[in-house]
């Protein structure tokens, strides 16, 4: 028997290489599905999940059944990981990606998968926003086929615990966001802003964040936007002004304050849009938080006389600030976590038998059975369909009966970490041959009644 393969989960993140790195790996989803797909076709990888948001991309993979061992299938997967990031990125080596990369396997590797969707692992530690963007990634990667069974169920387990977090604790109390606290910047450089103009670059989830942070304490918001009918439902919620994202440089002329958050690729705040803007302001300060990832607004813009640009990075230091009061719930957050990475592993742990146990049973009720049909077929051919449909269900009742103690002790076995040698012991006493496949549990995903309700039912 195979040990159950190791989770592997390799990324980049606001810890480990600043956003002008971070911005390079960035995936949307006009391109998400091409990501999916090229990293799906790697042979060493069965399952993959392609997860990108303004401070981490993280790919989480599953190795490929085999006959590897579970060290040897996690290096290959990450290797493969790796190489698919390199292609991504159009990097010449994976040597070049290295320095800003880290990666978890194993237990490491569900516990950092239910960290991240729990905000434990956030710039801004308990943001609302970072659940919504796992769940997104883990429906694109179900939608590409790339997400079948044991990975795709971890990542499912991972959103009861971040609702259990959320629940269970006051980590996520209040409106504290990457969004949030970019408005509570402005209002530290510019103080009451009452007096300014709030222009927001974009009409998603971090821009409405963003106006809900800003209140009625700005004199006015404007929304500016690729799309003017949804620049126009956000503006109308906040009773504020909508404008298309052509539009542009006339809503900066009136702001005084931009909050940048589009899914763009390129800059679309050019140095040279700054310059013509800034000699009709007349020296106007103006002032920028861009809080998208690819960055949204040139960072020689910064150059540029009373200009300021802050970057997500650049929040760091403020959301230090902000998180203090939570940090004391961080303890009960992580004992949360703990708890539930133990449930796992001690479920997964029990399909590494269960291969066995259904081979197991197989074998013996093929042997029962057998038997009777030959008997019925000679000594017994006299009887009738009733009572053949009885001596059946007695072989059912003696199959259960006589397996019962086996399966739950190798079952118990399996809890506590020492069903390899008990399930080798049971293979070899009854001749049950080893199967390659027997550590993928892809055919019993969706049927497994065993399993978490978490892993059946989405949150």
């Amino acid at each position: 028997m195979s040990a159950r393969l190791p989770i592997v989960v390799v990324g980049i993140s606001h810890k480990t290489a600043p956003v002008e790195v971070r911005e390079r790996f960035a995936a949307g989803a006009d391109v998400l599905p091409a990501v999916l797909a090229r990293m799906s076709q790697r042979p060493e990888l069965d399952e993959v999940m392609f997860l990108s948001t303004c401070n981490r991309v993280e790919v989480l993979g599953l190795p490929k059944p085999g006959r590897l061992s579970t060290e040897e299938a996690a290096v290959w997967a990450s290797r493969a990981i790796r190489e698919g990031l390199r292609e991504h990125i159009g990097a010449g080596s994976i040597d070049e990606l290295a320095p800003y990369l880290y990666e978890r396997s194993g237990e490491d590797a569900v516990r950092h998968v239910f960290r991240v969707a729990a905000s434990l692992d956030s710039m801004v530690l308990g943001e609302p926003q970072i659940l919504g963007q796992v769940k997104d990634a883990y429906d694109a990667a179900v939608a590409a086929g790339a997400l079948r069974s044991h990975l795709g169920r971890c990542v499912s387990r991972a959103f009861a615990v971040a609702k259990r977090v959320r629940t269970e604790t006051q980590l996520g109390s209040g409106q504290v966001s990457i969004s949030s606290v970019a408005v509570d910047l402005a209002r530290r450089i510019f103080g009451d802003l009452s007096s300014h103009s709030v222009l927001l670059v974009g009409a998603g989830e971090m821009a409405e964040a963003a106006a809900k942070s800003l209140g009625k304490g700005a004199k006015a918001i404007h929304v500016c936007n690729r799309s003017f009918e949804r620049a126009a439902q956000l503006a109308a919620k906040f009773g504020g002004s909508a404008a298309p994202l052509d539009q542009l440089e006339a809503e900066l002329l009136v702001s005084d304050v931009v909050v940048t958050s589009t899914g763009a690729t390129h800059y679309i705040v050019t140095k040279d849009l700054i310059k013509r803007v800034m000699k009709q302001r007349k020296g106007r300060t103006l002032f920028f938080v861009d809080i998208a990832v690819p960055r949204n607004v040139d960072p020689e813009v910064h150059g540029v006389d009373n200009v300021y640009v802050f970057n997500v990075d650049d929040l760091e230091q403020q959301v230090a600030e902000n998180m203090r009061a939570r940090h004391g719930e961080l303890a009960a957050a992580e004992a949360i976590v703990e708890t539930e990475v133990s449930e796992w592993h001690a479920w997964a742990r029990g399909l590494e038998v269960q291969p066995t146990i259904v081979a197991l049973r197989a074998k013996t009720r093929g042997v029962l059975v057998a038997e009777l049909e030959r008997t019925l077929g000679g000594r017994l051919k006299h009887l009738g369909e009733a009572e053949r449909t009885a001596l059946r269900q007695m072989v059912d009742s003696a199959t259960n009966k006589l397996l019962h103690g086996p399966t739950t002790r190798l079952k118990a076995a399996a809890g506590d970490g020492s069903g390899a040698d008990l399930v080798t012991a049971t293979r070899v006493l009854f001749d049950i041959a080893d199967d390659p496949d027997d550590g993928d549990d892809r055919d019993d995903a969706r049927t497994d009644e065993s399993a978490p309700a978490v892993d059946r039912v989405r949150h």
